[in-house]
């Protein structure tokens, strides 16, 4: 009998082999037109252990794995099984395994997903990818780390059509759903005609068959008041709203509680749904409208309070883009709450009782004062508390109504001038729309003088609210300028947002030099930097990024006139279309020189120049564009050249490649210093 039950599974793994969809593999006898990258360490198919793994017995720092072409219209789920095995436990520079998506027409990887927890057994992992047009692939990478011996295996890649929240609870990996495990009580797999005394539903759902699976969760060991058990979902990895339903018995000879609940990553509970009814002896289809705007997971709980309790059965979960109930109202879009200024408030207001608080201004180049942190060309909001003369001067902005109950993220960058005592001279508060309860939520502290500098607030409120910006002067003697730029509002938690995974093709210079190396290091190559630069009256006083973070910049002083400096890309991937650069410069000192960017393809010694700026440009960090094409693989390179005098220090900040043409033009692609009328402020 046990061969037979042998042959059976053999046959619906064979059955399983052959119905396997594009860019799904289970590593059985071959890798299913997965290839790998011959310039780093190669991956071993074991056929008759059904992985594909690599390890530390070859020189090398990781290992490559591309799928074949796939095409995915509608919204789909990629699992992944997986295993990372190490002797230590600790180490600075751990394996990990990564996987991205390659899109076409893309130069830059997405990284989706990396993991580098070494375990005993499988693990899995569950990622949502978005219907797209466009043809991709999948990329697996391997890297070694620093550890003598580490090996990574994978086992399964499946790639199914719909959401991974989504389950029936036919395959062993349960769609990666996984029991929090409790002494007394836990959800387990019921069906399959097991005939074990588990098994307590006649029937699944699924196949409405003895053979069928389901999950469970039983009252028969409960030992205390108010056990709970709970099975959990894989995490969203992008965001969805819509409908989620399930199916479900419930069978209580004393209270059962079970609830639906959604768990963010700062472990917040939302409860979204509770069983109303006291009996189903049937399946009963239960419906809840659900939004994840950040990633979230989908818990389902069973409290009991007696062994006689009864039992919870669960099947079938399934996701709808289209909410249950019929509303139709679209999501909340954070862009609308947003402003970079440049054409006029976009949502936000006054109120015209405080008289003109905030007025649009925009300054033109100069070397004294600095311009918008946009572009370093547009407009920005000022607060001058100059000329008012009323002290306790008060400029109040509304932004628009946030609906509430939604975890949000705000960010903004404000510059202070002229004020003696900084702290409290800009502040943010909170404004209940049904309470006239303000609450103050940030304010600054202290910052450079003149420097753009990013604040970010986390805030999460149960009724609408508004967020409202508020400039003051608390003493005649002590009235400032307080400039506002790029304010932007985002779902989740600021936290949340800093581990979201970095946007391909984006360089801050934060962490490291990204994808740009130095065709020599020295003296006179490029230095990453924070804060201002050592010479007075060159360079800037700090970053682009959040005004105290780092960038790139050329340090005149150990440098010879005519020097230069060379900052290089790797081998970038090149795609058929139009591609953007956009990267911020900063060119302030009377003495300096040039900065250019050029364009190399491989196998060509000619350097194609983009773009150059010759001489002083402005105390302004300023936004370069540059649109390019490239068929073949190419590099990037910025060169800056030392000018006449040590006040020649010339920076660069914030690089970003996109795919497709400039949303924006440029006007001039090779330009010398600015022109004659300085410091002139447009109101």
């Amino acid at each position: 009998a046990v061969t037979g039950a042998r042959s059976v599974l053999a046959a619906l793994r064979l059955a399983g082999a052959a119905l396997l969809s594009p860019g799904s593999c289970t590593f059985e006898d071959s890798a299913c037109g997965y290839q790998w990258d011959y310039a780093h360490l190669p991956w071993t198919l074991h056929g008759e252990g059904h992985y594909i793994s690599v390890d530390t017995s070859y020189e090398g720092e990781k290992a490559v794995l591309f799928s074949p072409d796939l095409y995915s219209e509608e919204w789909s789920c990629v699992r992944l099984i997986y295993q990372i095995a190490t002797t230590s436990d600790t180490s600075p520079d751990p394996a990990r395994l990564n996987l991205y998506l390659r899109q076409e027409g893309e130069s830059f990887d997405r990284l989706l997903w990396s993991a580098k927890e070494p375990s005993d057994s499988w693990l899995i992992a569950s990622l949502d990818l978005r219907n797209s047009t466009k043809k991709y692939k999948l990329v697996l990478e391997g890297e070694m780390g620093q550890d003598k011996s580490t090996g990574i295996a994978v086992f399964e890649i499946k790639i199914t059509s719909g959401y991974c929240i989504e389950c029936d609870f036919e395959e062993n990996h349960l769609c990666g759903y996984v029991n929090r495990w409790n002494p007394n009580v836990n959800w387990f797999v019921g069906g399959g005609n097991i005939r074990n005394s588990q098994s307590i539903l006649p029937k699944d759902h699924t196949l409405n068959s003895a053979l069928g699976h389901y999950m469970y969760v039983d009252s028969v060991y409960v030992k205390h008041f108010q056990e709970v058990a709970q099975l959990i979902s894989p995490k969203t990895t992008a965001p969805v709203s819509g409908c989620l339903s399930f199916y479900y018995q419930l069978k209580q000879e004393s209270s059962i509680v079970f609830t639906v609940y959604l768990r963010d990553m700062s472990g917040f509970y939302e409860e979204i749904w509770k069983t109303d009814s006291a009996l189903n002896a049937d399946w009963a289809l239960a419906e809840v409208d659900f939004n994840a705007p950040y990633p979230m997971e989908v818990i389902f709980e069973v409290a009991f309070n007696s062994a006689k309790g009864g039992y919870v059965a669960l099947d079938d979960i399934s996701f709808s883009p289209v909410y249950c109930s019929n509303q139709t109202g679209a999501p909340f879009n954070p862009a609308n709450a947003g402003c970079n200024f440049e054409e006029d408030l976009c949502n936000f207001y006054q109120d015209h009782k405080d008289g003109p608080g905030w007025s649009r201004v925009k300054v033109k180049r100069n070397v004294y004062r600095a311009g918008d942190h946009t572009t370093g060309f547009g407009y920005y909001l000022l607060a001058n508390t100059k000329f008012t003369s009323q002290p306790g001067y008060i400029g109040r902005l509304y932004g628009p109504t946030l609906p509430g109950n939604l975890q949000f993220c705000l960010r903004f960058y404000y510059a202070l001038y002229g004020f003696f005592k900084m702290s409290g001279t800009l502040a943010v508060y909170i404004f209940e729309e049904n309470h006239v309860v303000q609450e103050k939520i940030w304010s600054v502290l202290d910052s450079p003088k003149g420097v753009w500098t990013q604040a970010e607030i986390s805030f999460k409120k149960p009724m609408p609210c508004k967020v409202v910006f508020v400039s003051w002067c608390k003493s005649f003697w002590d009235c400032g300028l307080v400039a506002l730029d790029d304010v932007s509002l985002s779902l989740g938690s600021c936290q949340a947002a800093d581990l979201l995974l970095p946007t391909p093709g984006e360089c801050t210079f934060e962490k490291d030099e990204c994808v740009f190396t130095q065709k020599k290091r020295g003296r006179g190559s490029w230095h990453r930097k924070r804060g201002p630069t050592p010479t007075s009256y060159t360079g800037p006083k700090g970053d682009h990024t959040t005004g105290v973070g780092y960038y790139m910049y050329i340090e005149a002083s150990n440098m010879v006139y005519g020097q230069r400096a060379y900052l290089v890309s790797r081998s970038l991937r090149g795609t058929s279309g139009k591609q953007c650069l956009t990267f911020f410069y900063h060119m302030y000192g009377a003495g300096t020189g040039l900065l250019s960017v050029y364009l190399k393809k491989e196998g060509d010694d000619e350097e194609i120049p983009l773009w150059r700026r010759t001489g002083e440009q402005s105390i302004s960090w300023l936004r370069g564009l540059i649109e390019y094409e490239s068929d073949t693989n190419y590099q990037i390179i910025f060169e800056a050249i030392r000018g006449v005098s040590i006040r020649s220090d010339t920076a660069i900040d914030d690089i970003l490649f996109q795919a497709g043409p400039c949303l924006e033009v440029e006007e001039i692609q090779f330009s010398s210093g600015y022109p004659d009328s300085l410091n002139e402020i447009e109101y």
